[in-house]
């Protein structure tokens, strides 16, 4: 699948959003630019995000825990561990675009 760095980062935005239960940035705005534009720099939103997939990881391996120990639903689990899969498949689908991103320009002439 071919998609530019934009789409890859609003696709991400997306993917978070409905993961949070939260409007995504790609959302809010006409497309993945005002979500840069709300940190500052791209740095940051990307540091962000990063972080909240992270955050997402850890609810479910604590959805997990809960289900080993018979506190919580299967439903819940599963939902939670489907989220942290999407947002760990979107990172490396940016991660992706990001390095193939590098490489053209590295070949660019100077």
């Amino acid at each position: 699948m071919d998609m530019s760095a934009t789409q890859a980062v609003a696709a991400y935005a997306q993917a978070l959003g409905r993961a949070q239960n939260t409007p995504a940035a790609g959302e809010a705005g006409p497309d993945a630019a005002s979500a840069v534009g709300q940190n500052g720099s791209f740095g940051a939103m990307l540091r962000d995000q990063i972080q909240d997939v992270i955050n997402t990881g850890k609810i479910a391996e604590g959805q997990t825990i809960k289900a080993a120990t018979g506190k919580a639903e299967l439903v819940d689990v599963v939902t939670a561990v489907n989220n942290a899969e999407m947002a760990l498949q979107t990172v490396v689908a940016v991660r992706d675009r990001m390095v193939q991103a590098y490489q053209e320009i590295m070949r660019m002439p100077i």
